[in-house]
């Protein structure tokens, strides 16, 4: 949310430093996350001036040129060649002077003295659209004649600097959604040491002056719409805001469109009541109809988009159609235009719920339905109307020509809350004030109804929709006094709780740690995913109220958000990634309550090594992430598993690690069909771990200490002729069941598939390293142990020595 400081100086007068008062937001629970500083025109108008053109004279050399001689104050004219096709001798226009820098782009461009088709020109004449007042550029912008020669263009225009402060507002704090919300809080705590006057915008100018425009309203959903209050304003004229509310929007990031339209927004980003303006000679029967929409009935809102209603939209229409989604978006037919002459001016309180729920229906986030669905002031409807007429009569002209309708038949009463002293100073742990606690309540606009000398009996108005308990209060009571004013006590007393043998949390982090520092990336993915990414059959968990079509199920498996994250990376030319993520993902069997499962997620793509001179480069491959999966495997301590292929759609080829029947890991390369799913260009190759699995089979690891052997090791290597479904894990495994006391280490350092060797054979070339930690090897007892490893591997994979 933005905050013209400008703007908010109008409710509260302040001369403190914008960082000041942005450190004191903060402190009171409006994180300030940002200030800028703007200009209502970009540049300011530096070195642009108002001058008046003495001569026009034919360019000698250029046929669509002129030459002009221009006063703008200085004891000589300028000579200035001009391309415009309206330019004439007696006009007053703007000069860019040499040296100023002209923004018709985002670079922008300085006035140079230069010389065009042999003619020196000293300046430049301006159209609106190269000085960032309008779109125009038919010719240059011709002024009121009576403007005066030599008046810098920024004071003529009215040219405005402001400070903008972006706050992160929170959505209980709808009340703070305004200048005067935001002013109110600011007030709350300044007056606690000085006093400073809050204005509110007056309305006392209000006058009905005829009634000649009566328009009927008819309400026919109450839960709906709780209050509707409306008038109409006659022989108005819509024209271009003035520059101060143009500015004002501006600066908030509002585009303005008219004096009409302007004013309503102004009234909403000013104390916080949307407001909607129709053109009144468009509601057909002079009647207005609150009530739900027929299901499918077709809309076309002032975006120009057809959209289907829902049979829950809550409508606002005339005796014949639609004219509006009920605090959401307003309707192409009925909007206020340049030929509108009278309005009918809409102030209402609408259910926050229903709101929320068409918004999100239609993908439709306005600033209206900003603050409706989060909760307005029901009790400021009539002073949101009269404020934002006086302001349209003010801008367009115009009479109010009706009574105020005002359909309120349950009035929203303010929440009673008793608030006790001692509680007050229990939980915040230092006794304040009774003074400055009715001093904090009273500038929130909370009332004090009746007071005793233990406790308060207060009214919090209905606008404050975070506030309905005691504890709500006393943080009211704390946020404003200042967090940081409550005293440390002298000693903290705390009870030290038992670490248990194994935490997951710092399991998670060493493993964390590793894959960091062998280069990996975390992620952190929404665990709410877009259902396309799933087969139908698949045992997904539907969101009952999803944000989007995109987040409508909880996340299976914890692969789609990181292939989202490498195409993301690989659409902006970074093409090796290395990912992973802890993640818990969701499923619901048939006929079994919800499973959530911890997950570690691993994704590899690209190059396996930076871009360098010095070598060439290597793609990632499966061996990389396999050996990535054991390395995670040996810091955890597990060594007892299997390694078997299995069968997973998702791969093109797979291989898993179990441990007796579940599985561990499974990991491979991703299959084309679920990397086009996510439009990703190069191949991914993927691990998933069971992380739950993992920590059941992860014991308690006392710390241990060997001491270095210092016999030295013996390799011994074998060419082994195999079957091709051979896999060197089945070498390793019977390896070691052969000789589990010195045989320390296996590695396949060579594999030989070629047309020497028969059909359906592969060499695997295979080092052994021993060593005993009590002596030295002799080459007799190495060769016994070699023997039975060979006949082992005869008997149990048909090998053959090559």
């Amino acid at each position: 949310m933005k905050i013209s400081l400008n703007w908010l100086k109008e409710h509260i007068n302040t001369e403190l430093p914008v960082d000041e008062i942005a450190a004191i937001l903060t402190d009171i629970g409006l994180e300030v996350e940002g200030i800028s500083e703007i200009e209502s025109i970009k540049g300011g108008l530096k070195g642009l001036v108002i001058g008046e053109v003495k001569k026009v004279m034919p360019h000698p050399n250029a046929d669509r040129l002129q030459l002009t001689k221009v006063d703008v104050g200085h004891a000589d004219l300028l000579d200035i060649v001009c391309g415009a096709p309206n330019v004439t001798e007696g006009q007053k226009v703007v000069v860019a002077l040499l040296g100023a820098i002209l923004y018709a782009d985002e670079k922008g461009f300085e006035i140079k003295k230069s010389k065009i088709r042999g003619e020196v020109s000293e300046g430049m004449l301006c159209a609106e659209d190269e000085i960032g007042l309008g779109d125009s550029h038919d010719g240059i912008m011709v002024l009121d004649p009576k403007a005066k020669v030599g008046t810098p263009a920024a004071k003529y225009f009215e040219v405005t600097t402001d400070t903008v402060i972006e706050i992160g507002l929170t959505p209980n704090r709808i009340d703070a959604a305004s200048h005067f919300g935001v002013a109110r809080d600011l007030a709350a705590y300044l007056n606690l040491n000085e006093k400073v006057e809050l204005k509110k915008p007056s309305i006392a100018k209000f006058k009905i002056q005829n009634t000649e425009l009566p328009i009927a309203v008819d309400i026919h959903d109450l839960d709906a719409c709780p209050r509707y209050s409306a008038l109409t304003i006659n022989n108005i004229k819509v024209k271009e805001s003035p520059r101060w509310l143009q500015n004002y929007l501006k600066a908030i990031g509002l585009k303005p469109i008219n004096n009409v339209v302007d004013a309503t927004n102004y009234v909403l980003h000013d104390i916080g009541q949307p407001l909607h303006a129709f053109d009144a000679n468009k509601i057909s029967g002079k009647q207005v109809i609150v009530k739900k929409a027929d299901k499918n009935q077709a809309f076309t809102t002032l975006d120009g988009i057809d959209r289907k209603l829902s049979s829950e939209d809550l409508m606002i229409c005339n005796s014949s159609e639609p004219m509006c989604i009920a605090g959401v978006f307003g309707g192409e037919k009925s909007g206020v235009t340049a030929k509108t002459k009278a309005v009918f001016l809409e102030s209402a309180y609408f259910n926050p719920v229903i709101i929320r729920k068409t918004a999100k229906r239609h993908g439709l986030n306005t600033d209206a339905s900003f603050r409706y669905e989060r909760g307005t002031d029901p009790n400021i409807t009539i002073d949101a109307l009269k404020q934002a007429a006086i302001l349209i009569q003010k801008l367009s002209g115009g009479q109010v020509s009706s009574e105020i309708i005002d359909f309120y038949p349950k009035p929203i009463e303010n929440h009673i809350v008793e608030l006790n002293y001692d509680s007050i100073d229990r939980l915040i742990g230092q006794e304040i004030p009774k003074k400055t606690v009715k001093s904090i309540l009273v500038n929130l606009e909370i009332k004090i109804l009746n007071e005793s000398k233990s406790s308060l009996r207060l009214g919090v108005p209905a606008y404050r929709v975070d506030v309905t308990r005691e504890v709500d209060l006393i943080e009211e009571i704390l946020r404003i006094y200042g967090y940081n004013r409550v005293k440390l006590p002298k000693f903290l007393r705390t009870n030290i709780s038992p670490v248990p043998k194994i935490s997951p949390t710092q399991i998670e982090n060493k493993i964390a740690t590793l894959l960091s520092s062998r280069g990996y990336a975390e992620l952190f993915n929404n665990s709410l995913t877009n259902p396309s990414y799933y087969a139908k059959d698949e045992n997904l968990v539907h969101m009952l109220n999803p944000l989007s079509k995109e987040t409508a199920v909880m996340r299976a498996s914890l692969l789609y958000g990181g292939l989202e994250s490498i195409a993301y990376n690989q659409n902006r030319k970074r093409k090796s990634l290395k990912f992973y993520e802890f993640g818990k993902t969701y499923i619901k069997p048939a006929k079994e309550d919800y499973n959530e499962t911890r997950g570690l997620a691993i994704w590899l793509t690209g190059d396996d090594q930076p871009e360098s001179w010095q070598q060439d480069l290597e793609a990632t491959d499966f061996f990389g992430l396999k050996e990535t999966i054991e390395s995670i495997l040996i810091r955890l301590g597990i060594v007892k598993y299997k390694v078997q292929a299995c069968d997973d759609v998702r791969f093109t080829s797979a291989m898993e690690l179990v441990r007796g029947k579940n599985q561990l890991v499974v990991f491979g390369e991703l299959n084309h069909k679920e990397l086009e799913k996510l439009g990703v260009k190069e191949a991914v190759f993927y691990a998933e771990f069971n992380w739950d699995l993992v920590l059941k089979y992860l014991g308690h690891q006392p710390i241990q200490y060997k001491s270095v052997i210092k016999f030295p090791t013996v390799r011994r290597d074998l060419a082994l002729l195999l079957d091709q479904s051979v896999e060197y894990d089945q070498i390793n495994r019977i390896a070691k069941e052969t000789e589990k006391r010195i045989l320390k280490e296996t590695n396949l350092f060579d594999v030989y598939e070629g047309k020497k060797l028969a059909e359906g054979k592969k060499s695997y070339a295979v080092s052994f390293f021993f060593q005993d930690e009590n002596k030295t090897l002799t080459d007799k007892h190495i060769d016994k142990v070699m023997e039975r490893m060979i006949t082992a591997f005869k008997k149990e994979l048909n090998a053959e020595l090559r």
